[in-house]
């Protein structure tokens, strides 16, 4: 037990030093890398009933939709106002999913979101950014 969690340990100083180190560019991808991994384990434990563990997933990938949202300037770019629209109708399909234990609307929102996370990471690939500040980056969203 004791090797599990130096293990722990070490993994969660491991995530928080990439976080900390980590460009806007990176730390994006990072909560789309997270938000999909949600939406996946969500979409298996509806599968198999298992309630709790599905709505924990889409609990988790609401927040990090909000982050998201919440961090996104609609002003910066054409696309901004749409992008929002679509982090909108996304909460509220997860909010659906988790509440009518509906499977089809989470494949929904990963259906809609993977396409998102490839583009970002490709776009990862072409724009080098300086490093985010550590202030802003508090851990809660499961990528630190």
């Amino acid at each position: 037990m004791t090797m599990t969690m130096g293990t722990n340990a070490q993994r969660s100083r491991y995530n928080r030093d990439a976080v900390l180190s980590a460009t806007p560019v990176r730390l994006l991808t990072m909560l789309y890398d997270r938000l999909l991994l949600d939406l996946n384990r969500a979409e298996a434990a509806q599968q198999r009933q298992d309630w709790q563990m599905a709505s924990d997933n889409l609990i988790h990938a609401q927040a990090i939709v909000s982050e998201l949202s919440t961090s996104l300037n609609v002003d910066a770019w054409d696309g901004g106002e749409g992008l929002f629209s679509l982090y909108t109708y996304v909460s509220t399909a997860m909010v659906s999913a988790n509440t009518h234990r509906d499977p089809a609307r989470t494949h929904e929102c990963i259906s809609l979101l993977e396409p998102l996370r490839l583009t970002w990471h490709e776009a990862a690939e072409l724009l080098p950014a300086a490093p985010a500040p550590a202030a802003r980056l508090s851990g809660e969203l499961g990528i630190g």
